[in-house]
C-alpha cells in the first residue's frame, strides 16, 4: 500500500472511531427508538388494546362524537378533525387550542367508542411511550434545537458507515476474506466488522433520509414554523360536520373516514373518502356546501425520503431491514467503544513495558 494511501486510511479511521466514540450516547437512542417506530402500529395495539374496539365502524353521527369529545376538553379546546373507523377501532377526535405565543398550538386526542360515543382515553399529542419514542427518534427531547442535532447526528452516522465500509475492506486478499468471522482475535471486533459491513449501506441509506428529514429548509427549500405551529381550527361553522360529510359523499363514493374542520387560513372542510379499494379528498365550502375533489397528490421526492426512512407503506423487507438498521448501530457504538478501550489498555501496557526496559537498560548501563 502506498504512503498516500495509508495516510487515507489513517484519516477515514479517525473519522471513523471518533464520530463513533463520541455520539455513541446520541446515536443509540434514536437509532433503537427507530427501530421500533417501524411496528408503530402494532406496538399501539399492544401499548394501547383499549384504543382498538373490535365493536365494528363507526354508526353515529360525527356531532355525536365531537360532542362527547368535547367532554373531556380542557378550557380553550376546539375539535379538529374526526376520524372514523370502517371496521375495528376507536373513533379518534382531534382537540386543538392556541397557546399564549399564538404561533403554536397544543394537541390532543380523545378516542371514543364507535358504537356509543363513550369516550375511551385522553392524551396529550406528547404524552404516551409511542409519542415518546416519536420525539425522542426526531429530536431528542429537546425542543427546537434537538432536530438539528438528530439531523448532524445523521450526517456523523453517514460519515460512519461509509468510513466504516472502506475500513472493512480487506488490505489483502478477495472480498471473501473480509466475509471470515475470525478476522480478529476478539468477539467485539468480530462482531463490529461483519455487523458493520452488512448494515452499512442500508445504514448510509437511512441516515441521508434522516438528514432530509432534519433539514428539510436546506433540501427542498421548505421553510417550517416552530413545531406546533400550524393554522388552527374554527370555533365556529357554518355547516356542521354531517352536512360537509353528505356533500362529499355526493361527488364521491364511499364513506367518510375523516372530516376535518375548516381554519383560520382555509375556510374549507376537508373530507376523506373512503371506498371501492381507493381514497378521495373532497374540499367542501363553509359557506355554501359547495364540494370539489382535490386532484390526487403527485408522489414527491420529500414523500418517497419519509417512507424510505420509516418504512411505512414500503415492503416488509425494507421494514425489517430498517428495524435491523435501528438494533445494530446501537451494537456498533458499543463495540467500537470496547475496541478503542483494548486499544488503549494495549497501548498503556506497550508504554508500560517499554519505559521498564529503559529503565532496565539506565540501570545496567
Amino acid at each position: 500500500m502506498s504512503p498516500s494511501a495509508v495516510r487515507l486510511r489513517s484519516i477515514w479511521f479517525q473519522l471513523h472511531k471518533w464520530a463513533g466514540i463520541t455520539l455513541a450516547i446520541l446515536i443509540i437512542p434514536i437509532a433503537l427508538s427507530g427501530a421500533a417506530l417501524v411496528w408503530h402500529d402494532w406496538l399501539d395495539e399492544q401499548i394501547n388494546p383499549q384504543r382498538f374496539p373490535a365493536a365494528g365502524g363507526a354508526s353515529l353521527p360525527p356531532s355525536t362524537y365531537a360532542e362527547k369529545a368535547l367532554r373531556l376538553a380542557e378550557p380553550g379546546e376546539r375539535v379538529s378533525q374526526i376520524r372514523l373507523p370502517r371496521e375495528a377501532g376507536a373513533v379518534q377526535v382531534t382537540l386543538m387550542k392556541p397557546l399564549p405565543d399564538g404561533v403554536r398550538k397544543s394537541r390532543a386526542t380523545v378516542w371514543l367508542d364507535p358504537k356509543t360515543a363513550q369516550p375511551i382515553e385522553r392524551a396529550g399529542s406528547r404524552e404516551g411511550l409511542l409519542s415518546v419514542l416519536h420525539v425522542l427518534h426526531g429530536s431528542l427531547m429537546v425542543p427546537g434545537l434537538g432536530r438539528k442535532v438528530v439531523g448532524w447526528v445523521g450526517v456523523a452516522m453517514l460519515l460512519s458507515s461509509l468510513t466504516g465500509l472502506w475500513l472493512w475492506w480487506p488490505l489483502k486478499g478477495s472480498v471473501r476474506s473480509g466475509l471470515r468471522w475470525n478476522r480478529r482475535p476478539d468477539l467485539n471486533s468480530n462482531l463490529h466488522f461483519q455487523a458493520g459491513f452488512w448494515i452499512s449501506l442500508p445504514l448510509a441509506v437511512l441516515s441521508a433520509t434522516g438528514i432530509w428529514i432534519s433539514f428539510p429548509a436546506v433540501f427542498s427549500g421548505v421553510r417550517g414554523g416552530p413545531p406546533g405551529a400550524g393554522p388552527l381550527a374554527l370555533d365556529q361553522t357554518n355547516l356542521t360536520a354531517e352536512q360537509a360529510s353528505a356533500a362529499a359523499q355526493a361527488l364521491a363514493s364511499g364513506s367518510a373516514a375523516s372530516i376535518a374542520w375548516p381554519t383560520d387560513e382555509k375556510s374549507d372542510w376537508t373530507v376523506t373518502i373512503k371506498g371501492g379499494g381507493k381514497s378521495q379528498e373532497v374540499k367542501v365550502a363553509d359557506s355554501d356546501a359547495k364540494a370539489s375533489l382535490v386532484p390526487a397528490k403527485p408522489e414527491t421526492f420529500a414523500r418517497t425520503m419519509r417512507q424510505i426512512h420509516d418504512g411505512t407503506g414500503m415492503p416488509l423487507l425494507w421494514q425489517m431491514i430498517i428495524f435491523v438498521g435501528g438494533i445494530l448501530p446501537a451494537l456498533l457504538a458499543l463495540t467500537g467503544i470496547l475496541m478503542w478501550l483494548r486499544m488503549r489498555r494495549r497501548r498503556e501496557r506497550h508504554r508500560t513495558s517499554m519505559a521498564a526496559l529503559a529503565e532496565a537498560d539506565a540501570l545496567a548501563n
